[in-house]
């Protein structure tokens, strides 16, 4: 999940008028506008525009990078900059009608960790990578804190990338609402009339994403699986207290890498927020893992960030080292080639979009 320290005043007014989902790429100059209409909705349209550069001049090995990166590693200044990002991303949450603290409190004094014995695989074995401290959190994604914030931390997030939209509702049909047009409509196109029955959403954290495939799938089955038995725990807390759903959901604690789930068991397999928070080398066994979980003609599908998105591409100094602090794999992430990627895991159809100003959403498709 994407927590990016950004205030609202970073995006300007790319958020026009009309809904999204197609994708017709109009070039000009270094430049790349991204035009998609809507299959539903109030027929407006949006315009997204990609930056001059393949990924910000901040990311990788170039000089202001290595500046940035010098400076992080010096702890003090790491120390300032971890509670700085985190106090940044609470007071914009809470300016966009977020009640972050309110909804941290109400999940903390809850019956939250009745939740745990159920969920929590203890055999599994947690990854270097994921041990690291991300989000300004000490203990990364296994904590109750991370996970106790995390939904309100993804509703800000929303509200960041659609900066104009009234209320938290309108930016969500945007952000969200693209990403599952694309996702239904890559299937429709490109899955040879493979019924979606069984959906798999890894990273799915305290289980946002999951719900939102539930409702555009209602007659699927759900399957939520994360490494953090602290995320899965308030996942199923909330699904239990969520109005009643036609889906079925289960959730699993396993690593997406090697979920020991059975093959060719899924028709959907969707990651959401996640792959800026790995390495390179466990991007490339997700969609490996991705490859064996689908059925032929299964469709794949990542949403994150854009490296050429214009907006990350122009962030200012203290927002971007502000970023790079409580993300320790962002470089690797912007470097990855991920269309190449998914190519090589056996995907077919690959195809990138913009989905929002600072996103871009991937679909691919297992062949026959």
């Amino acid at each position: 999940m994407a927590l990016c320290t950004l205030p609202p005043s970073q995006y300007g007014n790319h958020y026009h008028s009309n809904r999204t989902s197609v994708t017709q790429q109009t070039r000009r100059k270094s430049a790349v506008t991204v035009r998609m209409t809507a299959s539903s909705g109030d027929g407006r349209l949006a315009s997204y525009e990609e930056g001059e550069l393949e990924r910000p001049n901040w990311t990788g090995q170039t000089p202001l990078s290595r500046l940035v990166g010098a400076l992080i590693s010096f702890k003090p200044f790491y120390s300032v900059l971890k509670l700085g990002a985190r106090q940044v991303l609470i007071s914009t949450a809470e300016k966009t009608n977020v009640p972050w603290r309110e909804m941290t409190k109400e999940i903390l004094e809850s019956d939250v960790y009745k939740e745990m014995e159920s969920i929590q695989n203890t055999s599994n074995v947690y990854p270097d990578y994921y041990l690291n401290p991300f989000h300004a959190y000490d203990e990364g994604n296994l904590s109750w804190l991370a996970a106790a914030e995390a939904e309100a931390a993804t509703m800000s997030m929303v509200r960041r990338a659609i900066p104009d939209a009234s209320s938290l509702e309108e930016a969500n049909e945007i952000v969200r609402g693209n990403w599952l047009n694309a996702i239904e409509q890559h299937h429709q196109q490109y899955s040879g009339n493979l019924k979606v029955r069984d959906i798999l959403d890894i990273g799915c954290s305290v289980g946002v994403s999951t719900r939102f495939l539930a409702d555009r799938f209602p007659s699927t089955k759900l399957t939520g699986l994360d490494l953090s038995p602290y995320f899965l725990a308030v996942a199923k807390y909330k699904e239990k207290r969520s109005p009643q759903r036609s889906n079925s959901f289960q959730w699993i604690h396993a690593n997406g890498e090697s979920t020991g789930l059975d093959s060719q068991s899924f028709d959907i397999v969707s990651i959401s927020y996640v792959l800026h928070e790995c390495p390179a080398r466990a991007t490339i066994n997700l969609a490996k893992e991705s490859f064996r979980l689908l059925r032929p003609g299964g469709t794949f599908v990542i949403t994150d960030n854009s490296p050429k998105s214009k907006k990350l591409q122009e962030l200012s100094p203290v927002l971007f080292t502000l970023m790079k602090s409580t993300e320790p794999f962002l470089d690797e992430y912007y470097l990855l080639d991920l269309e190449k990627t998914v190519k090589d895991a056996g995907f077919v159809n690959v195809q990138t979009i913009l989905t929002d100003p600072r996103h871009r959403t991937l679909t691919a498709t297992v062949p026959y």
